[in-house]
């Protein structure tokens, strides 16, 4: 009877969990939240993906990651701080751990080490179209 308690109670909390996840799922996407993979350090070799989502605030463009319990952003870039390196297509199995039909961008910044991230079409269309409204008198390189 002790380990049908245990059990009942373990199933109980991975159900809070999975509860817990779906809601900021749909909390994040309901509040204009896209689908991003974000790489960091991608100059190291091992360096992975990591799928969550992106959300514009402003000036900043806020990423959470989707398997973490924090209720505030992972990563946060500013506007004046992204600047585009470089396009490129995924690579061989990137393909599978970045969204569907995604494009690559390259951002470095004096301030912040170099990330990648990939996102489809439509997400590419309002990222660039964010990154590209800044405010007079700021110069914004893009990628060709």
């Amino acid at each position: 009877m002790d380990i049908a308690l245990l059990v009942l109670a373990l199933l109980l909390v991975l159900l809070a969990v999975a509860l817990w996840y779906s809601l900021r799922w749909v909390q994040m996407r309901k509040h204009g939240g896209v689908s991003v993979a974000l790489r960091w350090q991608p100059d190291k070799e091992r360096s992975g993906w990591h799928l969550g989502i992106g959300r514009y605030q402003g000036e900043e463009f806020v990423w959470y990651r989707v398997w973490s319990l924090r209720t505030g952003p992972d990563r946060v870039f500013r506007r004046e701080n992204l600047e585009i390196a470089d396009r490129r297509e995924p690579i061989g199995t990137e393909s599978y751990a970045v969204p569907a039909g995604s494009t690559v961008l390259r951002c470095e910044s004096d301030r912040q080490e170099a990330i990648e991230i990939a996102m489809g079409p439509g997400a590419l269309t309002g990222f660039l179209s964010w990154l590209e409204s800044a405010p007079p008198g700021r110069r914004v390189p893009r990628a060709g």
